[in-house]
């Protein structure tokens, strides 16, 4: 006579929902990512890439928002939401303020690029100070 061993009960997994401030940090970092890889300066000559400059960074930081969203810790995420965020605004910034000091205000115009990574910084430091609450 042939024993039966009972059957595994499903156990119901204890998964929490996700932060809203993940959800927005997802957005940010996707918007930094596109804006990355956007025209960042456009002259009646053509478009510079952001990957030629700065844009390169704030690729490399985007990994670092897309990480805060996975990470378990919400104070590493915001952590790294603010890196995100800094990076973001900051290289912007530099980017409007070095093109002004070596062309002043003719001839140039702040490409698609730039204003979505700008943007997606802006989005990652509310992100940041959601998570840190």
């Amino acid at each position: 006579m042939a024993t039966t061993a009972p059957a595994p009960t499903a156990r119901p997994s204890a998964r929490r929902a996700a932060h809203p401030g993940r959800r927005w940090l997802l957005v940010g970092s996707l918007m930094v990512l596109i804006g990355s890889f956007l025209p960042w300066i456009d002259t009646a000559v053509g478009s510079v890439s952001g990957m030629a400059g700065a844009g390169l960074w704030t690729f490399y930081a985007c990994m670092l928002g897309f990480a805060g969203v996975l990470v378990p810790s919400q104070r590493l995420a915001a952590v790294q939401a603010a890196l995100l965020a800094v990076v973001a605004v900051g290289l912007t910034g530099w980017q409007v303020g070095h093109v002004l000091n070596l062309v002043g205000t003719a001839g140039w115009m702040p490409g698609s690029g730039l204003v979505v990574v700008f943007l997606g910084g802006v989005v990652s430091a509310i992100c940041a100070v959601r998570l840190a609450r």
